[in-house]
């Protein structure tokens, strides 16, 4: 790839897990109203839901003023974790959900087109239930991920170290802070790296150093709102054999690029969990 490596998709959660396709019916579970109801949704995979007690939605999206009816951009919302919550949601209560996803680039770029069209095609099957999501692109040479102005809420969920990496991270708290009405949000889900250490601008290891992601927001016009704990994990080490990705749900038992290696002892890190993560809040200055 040119931009961005496979290896930062694959890091991202960006390849679409297997989710057969089916004649859309009703959910059991019924149209969700509330975020709560969401969450909770029989149209969730089972293995999403296993994560919902180390990523908190409910408590993650409470925390970041989601409301019915608001206007939400997703950016590079890979599979669609997250927006298998806020699609059926935002649908039921009248909002928007804009998918900034990967930019397929010209000449097209085959992985980043497979995981868009992917993500098109689920979305396509189950019409009713998810709503009219709007798939836009965030990338080196993308527009504008939403009509300026026109969003409630923006999320980075557990890319900034992609971008830092991929030289993106300016566009897109730039992107984000132009698609946003005055007073609008910007949500974002990081690893946190060690505190007091020297920033790795590049966050080869994936983990992001708190105050510089709150400087970097800062720097491109948002007021700093606050952030919570509500994912961090105090086991989280973050000096693991092969960053971030040694820890669930990746699991990396060998160097990028090589084979897993069979006897890799995944027990002491699956003890940790996932990662330890700062939840920040931004708000564009009315």
């Amino acid at each position: 790839m040119t931009w961005i490596s496979r290896r930062a998709i694959l890091a991202a959660g960006l390849v679409t897990a297997c989710r057969p396709g089916s004649v859309e019916k009703a959910p059991a579970s019924g149209p969700p109203s509330t975020i709560a109801a969401a969450v909770a949704g029989d149209w969730r995979l089972p293995a999403d839901k296993a994560r919902d007690p180390w990523r908190h939605p409910i408590e993650t999206l409470e925390f970041w003023g989601l409301k019915p009816g608001h206007t939400v951009i997703e950016f590079w919302p890979g599979a669609g974790w997250y927006t298998d919550i806020l699609a059926p949601f935002l649908a039921q209560t009248n909002g928007a959900l804009y998918a900034a996803h990967l930019q397929v680039a010209d000449p097209p770029d085959p992985a980043a087109r497979d995981v868009v069209e992917a993500y098109r095609r689920r979305l396509s099957e189950r019409p009713r239930l998810y709503g009219d999501v709007q798939i836009t692109a965030f990338g080196p040479t993308s527009g504008a991920v939403a009509p300026a102005g026109s969003a409630d809420l923006a999320l980075f969920l557990r890319n900034l170290h992609n971008w830092m990496a991929a030289g993106l991270t300016e566009k897109a708290f730039q992107d984000a802070f132009l698609a946003l009405k005055p007073g609008g949000v910007l949500g974002v889900e990081e690893h946190r790296a060690r505190p007091g250490e020297v920033p790795d601008v590049l966050a080869d290891d994936g983990y992001v150093d708190q105050a510089l992601a709150i400087k970097l927001g800062q720097e491109a016009g948002f007021q700093f709102a606050g952030s919570s704990e509500i994912n961090a994990n105090p086991k989280d080490t973050k000096d693991h054999p092969f960053g971030v990705w040694t820890l669930p749900p990746v699991r990396r038992s060998s160097p990028r690029g090589e084979p897993d290696d069979p006897t890799f002892d995944h027990a002491p890190y699956d003890a940790i969990g996932e990662s330890d993560r700062m939840t920040l809040k931004f708000v564009k200055p009315a």
